[in-house]
């Protein structure tokens, strides 16, 4: 996918990054590690909502919530003594956080591809970075398959209801 099929956000994040040198690449990671927000107090105290990525190097959680009108809001843990882990989540944050859930399903899963990050960071950080994307790619697709068994389920009358007598009847 070209820069300029994805959202705006992430494709000026895309563009920022191909258009600097390698060098310069890694110092932008590092920056984006620096912007990533802290969890809300919800989280903190209830770190078991959270979602590990395992592939990470390092320590790696994320959690995804959609509202009613599918916005995604994206939240991250990751140690501060992990920048290259943070800025891969930093930059999803940035680019992704706010949009609509279609928009961040239809993003490449090998978007650090584009970002030209396989030219500074090792092959493991690169996986760590598609992990990511893709838990919470995965997180948007449950929760969305979910919504809709939901709404299903509601729509549909109850054809087999409980008597008094606690036997089913029809």
């Amino acid at each position: 996918m070209s820069a300029a099929q994805l959202p705006p956000a992430m494709a000026e994040i895309v563009e920022i990054f191909t258009s600097s040198p390698p060098r310069d690449r890694l110092e932008l990671l590092l920056e984006y590690s620096e912007g990533l927000p802290r969890l809300p107090e919800r989280y903190v105290v209830h770190p078991e909502l959270l979602e590990q990525v395992p592939e990470c190097q390092s320590r790696l959680f994320a959690a995804v919530e959609i509202d009613d009108s599918r916005n995604v809001e994206l939240f991250f843990e990751a140690p501060l003594e992990s920048p290259t882990t943070r800025g891969f989540a930093g930059i999803l944050h940035a680019g992704l956080n706010g949009l609509r859930a279609e928009q961040v399903l239809d993003v490449p899963v090998d978007l650090s591809a584009d970002l030209g990050l396989a030219e500074v960071v090792s092959p493991l950080r690169v996986r760590g970075a598609v992990a990511l994307l893709s838990r919470v790619q995965n997180q948007i697709r449950r929760q969305l398959q979910a919504e809709t068994s939901n709404s299903t389920s509601a729509d549909q009358p109850n054809s087999l209801s409980v008597a008094s007598s606690g036997t089913p009847s029809k």
